[in-house]
């Protein structure tokens, strides 16, 4: 049985919209500031732990089009692995293992979870993160908190159906004052 596993790059006011990418008011936010070897160390251990990925389109086009041109261990497993892009629109992916998921969302989660051995790492994809939340099928969150308040962008959450209780399972700061928290769905 699979987990899913929702990791985002966060500001301290919960914008997560565009962490890297220039076509944003504050292009690539979460580069300006060092999250150390630490923080490095986790979004590498974090990326080889997993067993598959979930993805909106948007995330899989911008990951599509930058991997398959690095290399190493990261590289390689985003490059090999199983990868699960929920869409209506893409109708023919061409990066390496790459299945749509253009039926009712939570089916194909759900079938998904019972399929995958290990973690489904679900990186960015904010409509998808908000909408897994909100349908309480989201198993730990990891966030990597940069201490930075932008007061415009994308925010994850939202409104959501009903209260849901985590566990903290990890907390530690990194680099220059960056904030990796892992909680676990309290059930």
């Amino acid at each position: 049985m699979g987990d899913i596993v929702l990791t985002e790059f966060i500001s301290l006011d919960g914008v997560v919209e565009a962490p890297g990418r220039e076509d944003f008011k504050y292009p690539n936010w979460s580069l300006e500031i060092e999250r150390g070897a630490e923080g490095e160390r986790f979004k590498e251990r974090e990326a080889l732990d997993a067993a598959a990925l979930l993805i909106g389109r948007k995330t899989y086009e911008g990951f599509a089009a930058a991997w398959p041109e690095y290399d190493g261990e990261i590289a390689d497993k985003y490059n090999t692995m199983p990868k699960y892009v929920v869409s209506r629109t893409l109708a023919a992916p061409t990066w390496t293992n790459t299945t749509v998921l253009d039926g009712d969302i939570l089916e194909e989660v759900a079938a998904l979870k019972k399929g995958v051995d290990g973690e489904i790492s679900v990186p960015g994809s904010i409509r998808l993160a908000q909408g897994l939340l909100a349908h309480d099928l989201v198993d730990e969150i990891h966030l990597m908190t940069f201490p930075v308040i932008l007061g415009h962008g994308r925010r994850l959450w939202h409104t959501t159906p009903d209260k849901t209780r985590w566990a903290l399972q990890e907390s530690t700061v990194c680099g220059d004052g960056v904030l990796v928290t892992v909680l676990r769905r309290a059930r």
